[in-house]
């Protein structure tokens, strides 16, 4: 397997081995349903939830047991979903290895399951079938009044119970795959326990949670993913990503509702930093009157344009965004294939009001607009408004 860029986004010399609060995502690379099934009860996105395979019950065995072997480390909340496992943890104290040691080693263990349900598939297929499922808890962990501190046994606790819910056939499943597991090596011998699919061949990502104001946001992004999940699957066209999108002889990735092209007005919202300046130096008013201006004109169906990158063009947005007007925004980075719009666009995206589009495609290592892509991004504005028209 090629050696993958691990780590890069961890600054150099930085440990991580301190107090704090990480993000750690765990994915399957190729997309496989194996963790769990999405049930949108009513077609409601509201009422959707994840219920959890043998592998993926194993799975959340294995996240909740890294208190037992380090800990200073506490699993704050979690969500399972089909193809992938969020996690906050928190790091109470300082760790001798650092969180890099201890989500290696969680990963390590990850792989061990992976490759026991790799082997079930072949010769004990009941093991994993689909129909062996149980509810999954999207968020079992709670976060005490404090904002970090929980009791990990009073949560185990509570799991358990709801685990002595669950059908004998899942627990005799999830007892399977840990026994599987155990004697695999033994019995197979080192080579060809090893060429055995680990089914998670990616180390997990981690992101360092910096502010107070991250991790609500953090908690709230996790527990949206299987509504979000359900109204990509209910409305898919609007969150399929669309190459080659041409205006104005320039050609675009999209992401929403490309219908917002055919408009009869198209307007930029492009704020001047003449007019930033005068406001600071006391005189508002230009800057208010062509804010204003902006909404007046999204209210009388002009559809607006614009990347939106300053301050003040995104109060622009958010007022587009609370009143329900459509426009068309313009991004720095391409669209991955998993693409999902932030929060602030997600809902608009889903019912059609929004359209987003890039020139460039898809940079993992792009963390940073420059001043060259603002530049350029505004002008692709101005170009489109010109060429609808």
């Amino acid at each position: 397997m090629v050696e993958q860029e691990k780590w890069k986004w961890q600054e150099p010399g930085t440990t991580w081995k301190g107090a704090g609060l990480y993000h750690v995502t765990l994915t399957i690379p190729d997309r496989r349903p194996l963790l769990g099934c999405l049930e949108v009860p009513d077609n409601d996105p509201g009422k959707s939830k994840v219920w959890r395979t043998a592998l993926g019950n194993a799975l959340v065995d294995c996240l909740l047991s890294i208190q037992s072997y380090h800990p200073e480390v506490q699993v704050l909340h979690f969500c399972l979903m089909p193809d992938h496992l969020h996690a906050v943890v928190y790091v109470r104290r300082t760790m001798p290895t650092g969180i890099r040691g201890v989500v290696r080693g969680f990963w390590q263990a990850t792989k061990k399951i992976g490759r026991a349900c790799s082997a079930a598939a072949s010769i004990a297929p009941s093991l994993v079938a689909p129909s062996l499922v149980a509810p999954s808890l999207v968020a079992p962990s709670s976060i005490a009044p404090n904002g970090i501190r929980r009791n990990y046994q009073k949560e185990r606790g509570a799991r358990n119970y709801q685990e002595e819910t669950a059908s004998q056939g899942l627990r005799e499943a999830t007892a399977g795959l840990e026994a599987l597991a155990a004697g695999l090596r033994e019995e197979l011998g080192e080579e060809a326990y090893y060429r055995l699919e680990p089914i998670f061949t990616e180390m997990p990502f981690i992101r360092p949670m910096g502010r107070n104001t991250q991790l609500p946001n953090t908690i709230r992004y996790i527990d949206m993913n299987p509504q979000r999940l359900a109204t990509k699957r209910l409305r898919p066209g609007f969150f399929r990503v669309q190459r080659g999108i041409e205006i104005g002889g320039r050609s675009y990735d999209g992401v929403g509702n490309t219908t917002l092209l055919m408009a009869e007005r198209f307007s930029t919202v492009h704020v001047r930093n003449v007019m930033v300046k005068a406001a600071e130096q006391g005189d508002a008013e230009p800057l208010r009157n062509y804010k204003n201006s902006c909404v007046l004109a999204a209210r009388q169906g002009t559809i607006m344009v614009s990347p939106f990158i300053s301050t003040d063009e995104k109060q622009v947005m958010q007022v587009l965004l609370r009143e329900e007007r459509p426009f068309i925004c313009l991004t720095d980075n391409g669209f991955r294939d998993y693409y999902k719009p932030i929060d602030s666009l997600f809902d608009a995206c889903a019912a059609g009001r929004v359209l987003i589009l890039s020139p460039w495609p898809y940079d993992a290592g792009k963390r940073h607009i420059s001043r060259a892509d603002c530049v350029a991004l505004n002008k692709m504005a101005e170009e489109i408004c010109d060429s609808l028209e």
